[in-house]
């Protein structure tokens, strides 16, 4: 064989026919084919999502009238501004101050929530004492324990430290989130490392400082998934406020509409449909401003396995 059959051999391919290493030529890559009933299934659910919340922008402004003598899903004349001003001036103004009271008690329940929460799942994922998983059974318990059987027991509990009818009686039960303890434990054992935990030990740092300036920073998508299940779940409490509050200026929004929808002589239903989009405002603003801190892979590149 000559020497020019051995480099023509060395430089071809397992066939022969082309040098190894190049690659076999292709044709032109095949789109995936649009998958028409999964797409139809997604627009039909969304429909069905959406038509409620299109109802009650268009419901918003019209006039009591109009709501039933025209198309409901479809706008008449537009009658969003004298709503609005109905709505500020009724009962002396008393639909805002069930909004700031609905703000108050969703606000300052889910950021003392979170932070219980993150407490807690913290403390039941990096530290060993006895009964721990005890306690952590008996807290995934209470998740499965229906909200409304525990309205009379806490009412039994306010009543006896006299807490029944004031702020209290919604605050303190709202502070409390088995989920978000469950969720805390969860993405502490996957996300906190024991080197940074340690390393920070070594450089002198207490445990308190470690939780506040470390841990919390690591933890903040999670903190925010349970602040805003948090705030929905207070700012949609209906039970509780109508079993503890009384006194009409310390309702919820979703409670003193509750109140003027079943109102027997005359029903503002411009008012509660009105009040219940403008009720609906803050949940938005919330979730817009909050989603950009739902943020994975924080610890990524910080500790090398």
């Amino acid at each position: 064989m000559s020497t020019v059959d051995l480099r023509r051999r060395s430089t071809a391919g397992p066939t022969g026919d082309r040098p190894a290493g190049t690659a076999r030529p292709s044709g032109p890559a095949r789109r995936p084919r649009p998958n028409v009933l999964g797409t139809a299934v997604l627009f039909v659910l969304s429909a069905y999502f959406l038509l409620p919340a299109w109802w009650l922008l268009v419901a918003s402004t019209k006039s009591s009238s109009d709501l039933f003598g025209s198309d409901g899903f479809w706008f008449s004349t537009f009658h969003l501004g004298g709503n609005l001003h109905d709505l500020a001036t009724a009962n002396d103004g008393l639909y805002f101050r069930w909004l700031l009271n609905t703000v108050l008690y969703a606000g300052v329940g889910a950021a003392a929530a979170t932070l219980l929460a993150a407490m807690a799942g913290y403390a039941l994922s990096k530290y060993r004492f006895r009964g721990r998983e005890a306690v952590f059974n008996t807290i995934l318990a209470a998740v499965l324990v229906p909200a409304p059987l525990l309205a009379l027991p806490v009412y039994l509990l306010l009543s006896k430290a006299h807490l029944v009818n004031t702020v209290w009686a919604v605050l303190l039960p709202s502070m409390i989130s088995p989920f978000g303890v469950y969720l805390c434990r969860i993405y502490a054992a996957a996300s906190v490392p024991d080197e940074i935990l340690e390393a920070a030990r070594m450089d002198g740092a207490g445990e308190f400082r470690i939780f506040f300036t470390v841990v919390l920073r690591i933890f903040s998508p999670a903190l925010v998934t349970v602040f805003l299940f948090q705030f929905t779940t207070i700012w949609n409490n209906f039970f509780l406020p109508l079993v503890t509050l009384s006194d009409q200026k310390l309702w919820p929004v979703n409670l003193g509409l509750y109140y003027w929808n079943g109102l027997k002589d005359h029903t503002p239903y411009n008012l509660v449909v009105t009040g219940s989009l403008v009720s609906v405002v803050p949940l938005v603003v919330a979730f817009l401003m909050l989603q950009r801190f739902w943020r994975t892979d924080l610890t990524a590149g910080g500790v090398k396995a």
